[in-house]
């Protein structure tokens, strides 16, 4: 076995990986449920060797993500559901049915009449879907209602942001982001009440109202949440680097150091910060 430019190589490898008597024991025994966190994991390795601008790293993460597709697809087929093939056929034709302004004819010929063209046809596919979930015997659609379209699966920050931007269409909405600033402080008091109480899974409760609120402020002011946090999250491992690189040189350990010590070496590292911006 060989490796190759061809997707047809990456199958027949998954293939051999899933052969029952000369597979790899660790692949054999995945399902979908057990190679889904690695699935969502290896998307978000895609995204930061974007955010990186990496090249060489994202050619390798959208190879272990395109990976994951074909895993999928594999179990699919040894189920009988569906193949690899299924899946292009199904991507492609829903490319090519929800672009009949490239690929047919269309009076679709700006941005805008694109969104309400692929708008009316989402909405013809979403019908056919239900039909087909029906002769499954599925009843349940977890895309019912107004909210329906909007994801679970992405993260929960990003869902957050989606679901206020969905109810917004229709007029549940703050109207000026000071409000909201007024919502995030009564969040806060509810925080400390739930944590004078003790339970924890009020606690956990208040806390998602909390950020809730927070994502709106973000939305309100035109700053997307996720970018936010990951911003803060690389401004956190930056200082924090720069409190053990400190340590190291001094002789001292991140294990022996006192919080105090911590916190004077994160001031430190925000007042580099502020003179390299300055």
């Amino acid at each position: 076995m060989e490796a190759s430019k061809d997707i047809s190589r990456l199958i027949e490898i998954m293939e051999a990986l899933r052969q029952p008597e000369t597979g790899c024991p660790w692949d054999i025994v995945q399902t979908f449920e057990t190679i889904k966190p690695y699935t969502v994991e290896e998307a978000y390795e895609v995204a930061d060797a974007i955010e990186r601008n990496d090249m060489d790293d994202l050619c390798d993460e959208l190879g272990d993500l395109l990976l994951q597709v074909v895993f999928h697809a594999r179990i699919a087929e040894e189920m009988g559901e569906f193949s690899f093939g299924d899946v292009v056929h199904a991507v492609t034709s829903k490319m090519i049915r929800r672009h009949p302004h490239v690929f047919a004819v269309s009076a679709a010929d700006t941005p805008e009449s694109v969104k309400i063209q692929w708008d009316v046809i989402k909405a013809a596919e979403k019908r056919e879907r239900a039909e087909r979930r029906l002769k499954r015997g599925i009843t349940g659609d977890f895309k019912a209602g107004f909210l329906g379209s909007i994801q679970r699966t992405q993260p929960a920050l990003t869902e957050a942001l989606k679901l206020q931007e969905q109810a917004a269409r229709v007029g549940f909405d703050w109207s000026a982001p000071e409000p909201i600033l007024d919502k995030i402080e009564e969040e806060i008091k509810e925080l400390r009440e739930a944590l004078a109480s003790g339970k924890p899974e009020k606690v956990a409760d208040e806390l998602g109202d909390l950020i809730f609120a927070l994502v709106n402020i973000g939305r309100h002011v035109k700053t997307d949440p996720e970018n936010a946090l990951r911003g803060t999250n690389t401004k956190f491992r930056r200082r924090f680097n720069h409190i053990e690189t400190s340590l190291t040189e001094n002789g001292e350990t991140l294990e022996s150091a006192t919080l105090e010590r911590m916190e004077d070496l994160w001031q430190a590292a925000k007042a580099i910060e502020r003179q390299i911006v300055d």
